[in-house]
């Protein structure tokens, strides 16, 4: 549960979601303030943490997302850095947060990444896996030219395709993570899978 500081009435987030900003090291003060302001007094039932780091040339990004679940709402937190434009270029960062009513949360999404699925062990669900979660926000349009049973048909029958939600999608490695990552990604699935079953 979020509870307000006495000393300057600022939220402050419980200390489980607080260690796992921490841990990420991605300005964990700014991302915590961002997050708790997000949330106001509302309980938290799960969190995920996700640092991701990419290359841009010769440049290193870091872009942290934090998922908070409340028996309301899904808040996404998404922080990332840049430089400024020239003339006085300073490292800058942006932080957006995103609060989306679990009724209107359309899907949760898993892919299981197995290696050596021959010798697959009962319960361990892989190594790797992608959290895809869909409100309607984002979706992509995959498209391919339709085609014909007739071998020698060489008309034009346009396009036939799928529409899929995705919106946010964070891929989780134990390998680059730690298990620690991928059970909490697993769990937080879980239970946001069951907060929406029950909406």
């Amino acid at each position: 549960m979020v509870v307000m500081s006495s000393a300057s009435d600022a939220p402050v987030l419980p200390a489980d979601l607080t260690s796992a900003i921490e841990r990420a090291g991605y300005y964990p003060a700014l991302v915590a303030d961002v997050v708790a302001a997000a949330l106001v007094q509302e309980p938290i039932e799960n969190h995920l943490v996700h640092l991701e780091t990419t290359f841009d040339r010769d440049v290193v990004r870091r872009h942290i997302t934090v998922l908070v679940l409340t028996p309301t709402r899904l808040l996404i937190a998404h922080a990332d850095d840049h430089a400024d434009e020239p003339p006085a270029p300073q490292d800058v960062a942006t932080a957006t947060t995103e609060s989306i009513p679990l009724s209107a949360v359309r899907g949760v999404m898993l892919t299981h990444v197995v290696e050596s699925p021959s010798s697959y062990v009962p319960g361990s669900l892989g190594r790797e896996l992608t959290l895809t979660l869909g409100w309607g926000t984002v979706a992509r349009l995959d498209l391919v030219p339709a085609s014909c049973p007739d071998p020698d048909c060489d008309a034009d029958h346009g396009y036939e395709g799928t529409i899929t939600g995705d919106d946010i999608a964070l891929r989780i490695s134990a390998a680059a993570d730690g298990d620690d990552a991928l059970s909490r990604a697993l769990a937080f699935a879980r239970d946001l899978s069951a907060a929406l079953g029950q909406g």
